[in-house]
């Protein structure tokens, strides 16, 4: 059996704008990475299992590195994810005023992309890729 660690290549992380409120953040987050592990295969580790034999659902296969910065950094950092082409999904301050997957699609669907009130954005990609995303950003305390 390897136990070498496992090192990655790529990164998962979540960008947060800086004023939401604590369960602002973890809803947020939440939202976002749903969208990476529905659309990425390849971020999805094995099935778990516990020593009794009862099975659990496969999670992310790295970590999700949390962020934080100011409305202009995401602003930024969205502007340089999508001219990265990279994978990303975002969460507009709209949202928290929808209560349905449909609402939350034509929220996001009625704003032009300069003007996407953004209070989070999650990416995925090359180490450095997704570095160069969130330049100016912090980790999240």
């Amino acid at each position: 059996m390897n136990t070498e660690p496992i090192r990655f290549d790529t990164k998962i992380a979540v960008l947060l704008r800086e004023d939401l409120e604590p369960w602002q953040r973890l809803n947020v987050t939440a939202f976002l990475v749903s969208g990476l592990g529905s659309e990425i295969e390849e971020v999805i580790g094995e099935p778990y299992e516990d020593a009794d034999g009862v099975s659990y659902l496969p999670m992310f296969r790295q970590p999700v590195l949390v962020f934080e910065g100011t409305k202009e950094t995401l602003k930024a950092a969205h502007t340089r994810v999508l001219n990265r082409a990279l994978p990303r999904a975002v969460f507009t301050a709209d949202l928290f005023t929808t209560g349905n997957d449909r609402d939350n699609r034509a929220a996001v669907r009625a704003v032009p992309t300069a003007e996407l009130d953004l209070v989070g954005l999650a990416v995925y990609g090359p180490r450095n890729g997704v570095d160069k995303v969130l330049k100016g950003a912090r980790m999240h305390p």
